[in-house]
């Protein structure tokens, strides 16, 4: 099927955040983490592939597409055989929400690899949903999407200020700073949020204000700094029994 110059021009803008904001759309790319998708049942507005990928049983409409137009509307230098296109909605936090269950909040984190990542650490270790200050990569970047595998469709994900909302929760709030105890003392909590903040910063004042405990991993070695994800990774851990 042939693209008109207006298609291919929407889909190259969706790597821009105004654009996926204005017209409600977002893209994935990659073959791996949309086949996982499709399995679990995730729906697409459409799916462009190439004859070299076949879409397997799917309910989203999909498109066959050749090479040439793929490289023009791939956000990629080497493009990948398939993108899907999804229709871009926003969760939003309602009243005590953060009272149940296990919550992770990124404070800050402006690398989408990590945030994508955090994401992935969340669902993994059955986190109930990710906050992310509006400083935060932009969930529907195609490399926070990609980065997490497609755990940014099975994990709720809400874009909020964080300060107010964590003030009002009544769960333990944990900051990882290297000031605090060891991550070896923490024993496993059913309702807590843990808050993660940028490598460069660490955590805000106005978060840093919001929370009953931090906690650290010693460190044994010269490193100066873990990466947040690594980080955010060991203290889940030991949160969860």
């Amino acid at each position: 099927m042939a693209l008109t110059k207006a298609q291919i021009n929407l889909l190259r803008g969706l790597r821009h955040k105004r654009e996926r904001e204005t017209s409600l759309r977002y893209i994935v790319e990659g073959a791996k983490v949309i086949s996982e998708l499709l399995a679990a049942g995730h729906t697409f507005e459409a799916v462009y592939r190439t004859p070299d990928w076949e879409p397997g049983d799917s309910a989203s409409p999909t498109i066959q597409i050749p090479w040439d137009t793929m490289a023009r509307i791939s956000h990629y230098p080497t493009p990948s055989p398939v993108l899907a296109v999804g229709r871009l909605s926003r969760a939003e936090l309602v009243e005590d929400e953060l009272n149940t269950g296990r919550t992770l909040a990124l404070d800050g984190i402006q690398d989408p690899g990590n945030v994508g990542t955090l994401i992935r650490i969340a669902d993994w270790f059955g986190f109930q949903r990710v906050l992310l200050s509006p400083e935060c990569a932009d969930l529907f970047s195609q490399k926070v999407i990609n980065a997490s595998m497609g755990s940014f469709a099975r994990v709720r994900v809400i874009t909020t200020d964080l300060a107010p909302i964590l003030t009002s929760a009544s769960v333990p709030i944990l900051g990882c700073d290297l000031a605090g105890e060891s991550v070896h003392q923490l024993t496993p909590l059913e309702h807590a949020v843990i808050v993660i903040g940028s490598e460069g910063r660490g955590l805000s004042p106005r978060i840093t204000a919001t929370l009953t405990r931090t906690v650290t991993i010693p460190r044994h070695g010269s490193a100066e700094s873990l990466n947040a994800a690594v980080a955010a990774g060991i203290v889940c851990s030991h949160l969860c029994p």
